[in-house]
């Protein structure tokens, strides 16, 4: 198997000039990056300043984070398994059949938020006690909760066309975006949190009330640009309840199994937090700096997963499948090399991260053990990713991914570390390790699937 990866290349390579490839690649990768890194520095400024505050606050914050979460990957599932269509009809240059997916996607992720917004606003103690028995926590979970629920329809408009701009390749307005609304979070955070210039001193309040001016400033932008500056794919009320039925009918073929792949992939997240969040405040706190430090570290390599579906995309529309093989096989090594640089980010990081944070000593033991776990974690993840998320969605193997995930996740690494929390009684560290092993057993797996190159097919049609 690994001699047919290291096989010297054929025409197709040959005939490539693979400067220009680098080139365009790194003109999708960077500004994805920083859009990668913008959306964890949202993150990150809840989880810093709320650190000052407290570890109860910031636990509250933490796991109240998960509704957003879970949400925020069946939205993800949902722009992927339209980007699925999209990045092909693009090498086809097909835009008419991109703006009906793009009024269909649209409708999928308003339905979808409107569920998680009733949930947040009716039910947040029970969405709160999923995750800990912990009063404290969860009173101050439910305040975050009722506050940002509401930036969920924000979120779902403006996350869905954002991503099928990346699609086709316009990626700079996703930059912009997030930008502004990172600035505009940590502002209103740093002002609401602590009481500055006068204003009252909110907490956990003034954390949820930065995100949720953050929201609503992303879904303005995105409205200016969608009604001013773009000419190439156009937002039409008509395609959100007029649907193309054959469109519709591949949305959802292909995005069905994406869907439900980031949804299972998210409860199974959100499920680890849950066992981790039964275990004390402590793995809580200290989990959720580690979870931050490695979306930070990971920022590169998902950027280049995104950039391997989109460029495969194209390329499989285009009707170049010798060449989508040759391109695939540099991604794959481009996320090796990008997920060994962030297992290095973090552990060279946690000195000063755990010196930074207000944490109980119990907290910084777990915290500077998890660091070394995500690290090595960091690596399989970035690797899989690009070969799950990039290569084979890319082709319209949207199916694999579901499967991978429920068999590693749900039937080892949740299973065993339930067993290990709640029967065995077994400490924090083991459990972790255990939580955390599904993206290293995947690999081999991954890989195998990579290979046999079954993941490339054509899904455009000739006229919608």
């Amino acid at each position: 198997m690994s001699a047919g990866f290291l096989k010297q290349p054929g025409s197709a390579r040959k005939e490539t000039d693979w400067k220009l490839f680098y080139k365009q690649v790194l003109l999708l990768v960077l500004p994805m990056a920083l859009q990668n890194l913008i959306n964890v520095g949202v993150s990150a400024a809840d989880v810093i300043m709320l650190g000052r505050v407290g570890e109860k606050v910031l636990s509250g914050a933490s796991l109240a984070g998960q509704i957003q979460y879970i949400m925020t990957l069946i939205l993800y599932g949902i722009t992927s398994g339209a980007t699925v269509l999209t990045a092909q009809y693009w090498g086809k240059k097909d835009t008419a059949a991109i703006e009906k997916i793009l009024g269909i996607g649209l409708t999928a992720g308003l339905a979808t938020a409107l569920v998680f917004t009733a949930g947040a606003e009716l039910i947040p103690r029970y969405l709160m006690r999923i995750y800990t028995g912990d009063e404290q926590v969860i009173a101050e979970g439910v305040k975050y909760l009722r506050i940002v629920g509401i930036s969920y329809l924000f979120t779902a408009v403006t996350q869905v066309y954002l991503y099928i701009m990346r699609s086709i390749e316009r990626v700079v307005i996703a930059t912009v975006v997030y930008s502004l609304s990172l600035l505009t979070n940590i502002c209103i955070n740093a002002v609401l949190i602590f009481g500055l210039f006068g204003f009252p001193e909110m907490g956990i309040a003034g954390a949820a009330i930065g995100t949720l001016a953050a929201r609503i400033l992303e879904l303005a932008v995105v409205i200016w640009y969608g009604h001013v500056k773009n000419r190439v794919v156009r937002f039409h009320f008509r395609n959100m309840w007029k649907m193309d039925r054959m469109l519709l009918r591949d949305f959802v073929v292909y995005a069905s199994p994406v869907i439900l792949n980031e949804l299972m992939w998210g409860l199974g997240t959100s499920a680890n937090t849950a066992i981790i969040g039964h275990l004390g405040s402590a793995a809580v706190a200290a989990n959720s700096v580690a979870q931050v430090a490695r979306q930070l570290a990971t920022v590169v390599a998902f950027g280049v997963s995104n950039a391997t579906a989109v460029y495969l995309g194209k390329t499989i529309g285009e009707k170049k499948y010798e060449l989508a093989k040759e391109y695939g096989k540099r991604f794959a090594w481009l996320s090796v090399l990008t997920g060994l640089a962030g297992g290095l980010l973090i552990l060279a990081s946690g000195p000063a991260v755990n010196r930074f944070m207000v944490l109980s000593d119990e907290s910084r033991g777990y915290l500077m053990f998890m660091f070394v776990v995500m690290s090595y974690f960091t690596l399989a993840q970035s690797v899989n990713t690009t070969l799950v998320v990039g290569v084979f969605r890319s082709g319209g193997d949207t199916r694999f991914g579901l499967l991978l995930d429920v068999g590693t996740m749900w039937g080892c690494s949740i299973l065993l570390g339930f067993l290990a929390a709640f029967v065995f009684h077994a400490g924090v560290p083991v459990v972790y390790v255990i939580l955390m092993s599904d993206e290293v057993i995947k690999v081999p797996i991954t890989l195998r699937r990579f290979l046999n190159f079954k993941w490339i097919k054509n899904i455009t049609r000739e006229a919608v």
